[in-house]
Protein backbone atom coordinates (compact mmCIF):
# COMPACT_ATOMS: atom_id res chain seq x y z
CA UNK A 1 0.00 0.00 0.00
CA UNK A 2 2.92 2.34 0.73
CA UNK A 3 4.25 1.65 -2.79
CA UNK A 4 1.92 4.20 -4.38
CA UNK A 5 3.78 6.94 -2.45
CA UNK A 6 7.19 5.86 -3.75
CA UNK A 7 8.88 8.35 -6.07
CA UNK A 8 10.05 11.94 -6.26
CA UNK A 9 7.36 14.54 -5.67
CA UNK A 10 7.68 18.25 -6.47
CA UNK A 11 5.69 20.79 -4.45
CA UNK A 12 3.30 22.83 -6.59
CA UNK A 13 1.05 24.45 -3.97
CA UNK A 14 1.01 25.26 -0.28
CA UNK A 15 -2.01 26.70 1.54
CA UNK A 16 -2.19 28.01 5.12
CA UNK A 17 1.29 26.69 5.97
CA UNK A 18 2.26 29.86 7.89
CA UNK A 19 -0.75 29.42 10.20
CA UNK A 20 0.16 25.75 10.72
CA UNK A 21 3.79 26.61 11.57
CA UNK A 22 2.52 29.27 14.02
CA UNK A 23 0.22 26.68 15.61
CA UNK A 24 3.07 24.22 16.24
CA UNK A 25 5.26 26.99 17.67
CA UNK A 26 7.69 27.81 14.84
CA UNK A 27 9.37 31.21 15.26
CA UNK A 28 8.97 34.10 12.81
CA UNK A 29 12.34 33.83 11.03
CA UNK A 30 12.04 30.08 10.46
CA UNK A 31 8.45 30.55 9.21
CA UNK A 32 9.65 33.10 6.65
CA UNK A 33 12.08 30.55 5.23
CA UNK A 34 9.53 27.74 5.51
CA UNK A 35 6.98 29.72 3.52
CA UNK A 36 9.42 30.34 0.66
CA UNK A 37 10.80 26.80 0.52
CA UNK A 38 9.31 24.37 -1.99
CA UNK A 39 10.79 21.02 -1.04
CA UNK A 40 10.82 17.85 -3.09
CA UNK A 41 9.64 14.74 -1.29
CA UNK A 42 11.50 11.54 -2.08
CA UNK A 43 9.78 8.41 -0.81
CA UNK A 44 11.46 4.99 -0.89
CA UNK A 45 10.77 1.61 0.69
CA UNK A 46 13.57 -0.86 1.54
CA UNK A 47 13.25 -4.62 1.13
CA UNK A 48 12.70 -5.01 4.88
CA UNK A 49 9.73 -2.59 4.80
CA UNK A 50 11.59 0.44 6.14
CA UNK A 51 10.07 3.59 4.63
CA UNK A 52 12.23 6.66 4.00
CA UNK A 53 10.72 10.10 3.43
CA UNK A 54 13.28 12.69 2.46
CA UNK A 55 12.29 16.35 2.22
CA UNK A 56 14.88 18.09 0.05
CA UNK A 57 15.20 21.83 -0.59
CA UNK A 58 17.89 24.44 -1.10
CA UNK A 59 17.35 25.48 2.54
CA UNK A 60 17.40 22.15 4.35
CA UNK A 61 17.16 18.42 3.77
CA UNK A 62 15.52 16.22 6.38
CA UNK A 63 14.95 12.50 6.35
CA UNK A 64 12.90 10.11 8.43
CA UNK A 65 13.21 6.32 8.30
CA UNK A 66 10.57 4.18 9.92
CA UNK A 67 8.50 1.04 9.86
CA UNK A 68 4.73 1.40 9.92
CA UNK A 69 3.17 1.34 13.41
CA UNK A 70 6.58 1.49 15.17
CA UNK A 71 7.22 4.65 17.25
CA UNK A 72 10.54 6.44 16.67
CA UNK A 73 12.34 9.62 17.73
CA UNK A 74 12.18 12.37 15.10
CA UNK A 75 13.97 15.70 14.90
CA UNK A 76 11.78 17.86 12.68
CA UNK A 77 12.90 20.49 10.16
CA UNK A 78 12.16 23.17 12.79
CA UNK A 79 14.20 21.22 15.39
CA UNK A 80 11.36 19.86 17.51
CA UNK A 81 12.20 16.52 19.14
CA UNK A 82 9.11 14.39 18.70
CA UNK A 83 7.94 10.86 19.40
CA UNK A 84 6.51 9.92 16.01
CA UNK A 85 4.52 7.00 14.66
CA UNK A 86 3.40 6.51 11.06
CA UNK A 87 0.38 4.36 10.26
CA UNK A 88 -1.50 3.45 7.12
CA UNK A 89 -5.14 4.43 7.56
CA UNK A 90 -7.62 4.04 4.68
CA UNK A 91 -4.85 4.46 2.12
CA UNK A 92 -3.41 7.54 3.89
CA UNK A 93 0.05 7.66 5.44
CA UNK A 94 -0.64 9.29 8.80
CA UNK A 95 2.38 10.72 10.65
CA UNK A 96 1.57 11.58 14.27
CA UNK A 97 4.14 13.70 16.12
CA UNK A 98 3.97 14.19 19.90
CA UNK A 99 6.15 16.60 21.90
CA UNK A 100 5.80 18.71 25.07
CA UNK A 101 2.22 17.51 25.58
CA UNK A 102 1.26 18.60 22.04
CA UNK A 103 0.28 16.54 19.02
CA UNK A 104 0.14 17.18 15.28
CA UNK A 105 -0.76 14.93 12.36
CA UNK A 106 0.46 14.97 8.79
CA UNK A 107 -1.83 12.95 6.53
CA UNK A 108 -0.44 12.10 3.10
CA UNK A 109 -2.66 10.66 0.42
CA UNK A 110 -2.65 10.24 -3.34
CA UNK A 111 -5.58 11.99 -5.04
CA UNK A 112 -5.89 12.33 -8.83
CA UNK A 113 -2.21 11.40 -9.19
CA UNK A 114 -1.10 14.13 -6.77
CA UNK A 115 0.34 13.66 -3.30
CA UNK A 116 -1.64 15.81 -0.87
CA UNK A 117 -0.09 16.42 2.55
CA UNK A 118 -2.59 17.72 5.07
CA UNK A 119 -0.88 19.19 8.16
CA UNK A 120 -3.25 19.33 11.14
CA UNK A 121 -2.70 21.06 14.50
CA UNK A 122 -5.91 21.48 16.47
CA UNK A 123 -8.31 23.34 14.17
CA UNK A 124 -5.52 24.65 11.91
CA UNK A 125 -5.14 22.75 8.64
CA UNK A 126 -2.51 23.39 5.95
CA UNK A 127 -2.54 21.66 2.57
CA UNK A 128 0.61 21.01 0.54
CA UNK A 129 0.26 19.58 -2.95
CA UNK A 130 2.96 17.66 -4.84
CA UNK A 131 3.11 16.22 -8.37
CA UNK A 132 5.22 13.23 -9.32
CA UNK A 133 8.36 13.86 -11.31
CA UNK A 134 9.28 11.51 -14.15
Amino acid sequence: MVEKFVGTWKMVASENFDEYMKAIGVGFATRQVGNRTKPNLIVTVDDDGTVCIKSQSTFKTTEIRFKLNEPFEETTADDRKTKTVVTLDNGKLVQKQCWDGKETNIEREITDGKLIAKCIMGDVVAMRTYVKEA
